[in-house]
């Protein structure tokens, strides 16, 4: 079983900043891409940022400049560090991961429960 926690959510005021984090647990062979969602009531989930299994990270066009993505393959870890948040930042935050369980196996997706940001004016 594989299950991706994040942590890290909460509420800041328009301007600050706030670090989440995702933990991978579970029997893992690898980890490929991994990346941060975000969803807003009546949205659709949107990209924030992804991250390559070699280090090469992408950002939505909406936090360019303001977010950064990383992860930590040692710890099985991948963050999201936000800064200059804006309130339209507000939304249920969910980490993605490309996991392979096994040498026979081939990568699937998983996903965490997500992690509430709120971003007051």
């Amino acid at each position: 079983q594989v299950q991706l926690v994040e942590s890290g959510g909460g509420l800041v005021q328009a301007g600050g900043s706030l670090n989440v984090s995702c933990t991978v647990s579970g029997t893992i062979f690898s980890i490929n891409a991994m990346a941060w969602y975000r969803q807003t009531p009546g949205k659709q989930r949107e990209l924030v940022a992804s991250i390559t299994s070699t280090g090469t990270a992408n950002d939505a066009d909406s936090v360019k400049g303001r977010f950064a993505i990383s992860r930590n393959d040692g710890k099985k870890t991948v963050h999201l560090q936000m800064n200059s948040l804006k309130p339209e930042d507000t939304a249920l935050y969910y980490c993605n991961a490309g996991v392979v369980v096994s040498i026979w196996d081939y990568d699937r997706n998983y996903w965490g429960q997500g992690t509430q940001v709120t971003v007051n004016p």
